[in-house]
């Protein structure tokens, strides 16, 4: 998804340096998957990867060492995977930083509260750039990725977010996030760190399968994403396919495009009556406005979901693919059904 669109709107010499790397399993749905910590390190010897990432084939010779993530969810994974070290510069958090990672971001060079400008973003000196939405190619933000390749900055992008619909999946769902983990993983040189992050995950993701068990009548859901006119998903994206996993359906599913969210019309919102409203929380669109618009307009009442105030609140960095969807159906399934995670 693009964020402009929510607003209205090299790589050098290198000896690799690994950490032993302790995995933790945090239980809970508002927290983190994993954490990382690096106790001692050994040089290992990289193996030249080749990845076709959208439309561009690019080999790494050695890992990046001046990395630059330009969304939260790229953050995170980077985190997750250990690799601040390997990270000059981030920007654009959606919501707060998890409080596992805090440390760790806190010693990276946050570059703009959104998007940095090009002269910002260069004076880093980056060899890789990171994002998880397509809208950081834009020419008025860093420019293209085949113009940053000729400066010798690569760039992964992710695949769902290819500007060609052609060169998007089929269908988005958590090997889609796996995906990712395993391809920055090679990049990095840090393969057996990101099969570790992936098998944690999967783990988390069946114990919530497990305890929500077979839901036979499921509840409809509008997902609010942002303001009026209204914006929500289509039957392609990760939000979609996490409303599948906590066992709801999406009263939009019907819409169908390569485009994760799209704009509706509060005429249809009401008359397919969903039986739960999850609002969407970032610092561009809170949840708290979302309800108040919802609860101030009286076309609105003829909503049950307001009429009876069925609201979550989720955080947008939980819709974006990236370690926090797992967590993200979890606190959906224990929303939509709490007798089944008692």
């Amino acid at each position: 998804m693009s964020k402009l669109r929510h607003h209205t709107w090299v790589l050098r010499p290198f000896v690799a340096v690994l950490a032993v790397l302790l995995l933790v399993l945090v239980s809970g749905c508002g927290g983190n998957v994993v954490t990382s910590t690096d106790t001692s390190s050994k040089a290992i010897k990289y193996t030249p990867v080749t990845l076709k990432n959208c439309d561009l084939t690019i080999t790494y010779k050695q890992p990046p060492q001046r990395a630059v993530t330009m969304t939260q969810s790229a953050t995170e994974v980077m985190l997750a995977l250990g690799l601040e070290k390997h990270m000059v510069g981030t920007a654009y958090l959606d919501n707060p930083i998890l409080p596992e990672y805090q440390q760790a971001y806190s010693q990276i060079r946050v570059l703009a509260p959104k998007y940095p400008s090009r002269e910002v973003f260069l004076g880093v000196e980056p060899d890789f750039v990171f994002s998880t939405e397509e809208s950081a190619f834009a020419k008025e933000v860093l420019g293209s990725r085949e113009e940053l390749l000729k400066l010798g900055i690569y760039s992964y992008l992710l695949p769902i977010e290819c500007d060609r619909p052609e060169l998007r999946p089929e269908r988005v769902t958590m090997e889609n996030l796996y995906q990712e983990i395993r391809e920055i993983g090679r990049i990095f040189g840090v393969e057996e760190r990101a099969d570790k992050l992936i098998a944690q995950l999967q783990v988390q993701l069946q114990e919530t399968q497990q305890k929500l068990g077979k839901v036979t009548t499921k509840k409809r859901i509008f997902w609010y994403d942002s303001e009026d006119p209204p914006l929500t998903v289509s039957n392609w994206g990760m939000p979609n396919h996490m409303i599948e996993l906590a066992g709801g359906e999406n009263i939009f599913k019907d819409i169908q495009k390569k485009e994760a969210w799209v704009t509706v019309n509060w005429e249809d919102v009401i008359a397919r009556q969903p039986d739960v409203i999850v609002l969407i929380d970032a610092n561009w669109s809170s949840a708290e406005e979302k309800r108040r618009i919802l609860k101030s307009n009286p076309a609105y009442s003829q909503l049950k979901a307001v009429q009876q105030d069925k609201f979550i609140v989720l955080g947008f960095s939980y819709t974006m693919p990236g370690i926090r969807n797992i967590a993200g159906v979890r606190q959906l399934a224990e929303a939509l059904y709490p007798e089944r995670f008692k």
